[in-house]
């Protein structure tokens, strides 16, 4: 039994090596490392003290003033521009289904009667019966 247990033990310990041998990467070079540094100085990622951080990134094509006017008229006219707060939200919501006075106290009525109505903190949630 022990033979087997260190046998075991010695192979699980040599593929463990193994598979860490595999997985070893060499490190960078001075040079490596010194022309990274270049490249990064040349395209504006490298700085140096608190002033520059984090490095700002070249900004991609913009709009022009003409695109941007067109796309505020367009939003004008969907109805998705809102200016202030009185014109907040930009689209009126449906109203649901408009219910009586007498219907909402009949549907109270009911839920009293059927124990879903609770009053106060005593029986919340609601006990179902």
């Amino acid at each position: 039994m022990k033979t087997l247990t260190t046998t075991l033990l010695l192979s699980l310990a040599l593929v463990g090596v193994g598979a860490q041998a595999a997985g070893v990467e060499q490190g960078k070079t001075s040079a490596q490392v010194a022309t990274e540094l270049q490249q990064a100085k040349a395209t504006g990622q490298y700085t140096f003290g608190e002033l520059d951080y984090p490095p700002a990134l070249p900004q991609g094509a913009s709009l022009s003033s003409q695109e941007v006017q067109a796309q505020l008229q367009q939003a004008k006219v969907s109805g998705q521009y809102t200016f202030g707060e009185l014109q907040y939200p930009p689209v009126a919501a449906a109203p649901a289904a408009v219910k009586t006075r007498a219907e909402v106290q009949q549907e109270l009525a009911q839920a009293k009667a059927s124990g879903q109505y609770t009053f106060g903190e005593l029986e919340y949630p609601p006990i179902t019966r």
